[in-house]
């Protein structure tokens, strides 16, 4: 397998954190989406990443769609259940749907700060955005109350998934302070930044 994605982009993070928990090979191939010469189009024509290529030349988009078929390869370090238990594989992917929606939120106000000029950036845009994160991150907090994992007893991808959230918002937006808004979310990222799988993926 080959991994097309970068070296900050949470979402291809998420997938790095997978496959090193599932203890699985694969090749990374390092991709600026925002260069003009960039090939992703080839193997993704939305010019996204992550984009996992496959060995019979077949490619997955979307890091939900990734991780979901990275699990399905090795019985090691199951973070989602057999598929006939709907219930509880529906509250971790819902997890993971909440997580990823702050990070598209916060990945909008970025874009608007980085790609657009001064003189065209909507206040209104970043404030509109700067409320998913903020809610969504007391959603977060809400939902993980004293609990060690985020969906139960067990580390599962709702904890790659908040986690590699976290982290990003840690890396490109330091001024937002959901440490001190939520110590329940500082203490699980804090466990998290503990295994093998996120020190060796912190975003760059």
């Amino acid at each position: 397998m080959k991994l097309i994605g970068s070296l900050a982009s949470p979402y291809v993070r998420k997938v790095r954190i997978v496959l090193a928990e599932k203890k699985l090979d694969y090749a990374f191939e390092l991709e600026n989406v925002w260069q003009p010469d960039s090939k992703i189009a080839l193997a993704n024509p939305l010019g996204k990443v992550p984009c996992l290529m496959l060995d019979d030349g077949s490619a997955l988009i979307d890091s939900r769609v990734i991780v979901e078929y990275i699990d399905t390869l090795t019985p090691v370090c199951k973070l989602l259940p057999p598929t006939g238990n709907g219930r509880e594989r529906a509250d971790i992917k819902n997890w993971e749907a909440l997580a990823d929606g702050i990070l598209d939120a916060g990945v909008l106000m970025r874009l608007e700060r980085t790609q657009r000029p001064p003189g065209q950036q909507s206040e209104a845009w970043v404030e509109r955005q700067m409320s998913k994160v903020t809610l969504g991150l007391t959603a977060l907090s809400q939902r993980l109350g004293e609990g060690v994992f985020c969906a139960g007893k067990n580390y599962t991808l709702a904890d790659v998934a908040v986690g590699c959230t976290l982290g990003w918002l840690a890396f490109r937006f330091p001024e937002i302070d959901w440490r001190g808004a939520h110590p329940n979310l500082a203490r699980l990222a804090d466990k998290l930044a503990e295994r093998a799988s996120f020190k060796d993926t912190l975003p760059q």
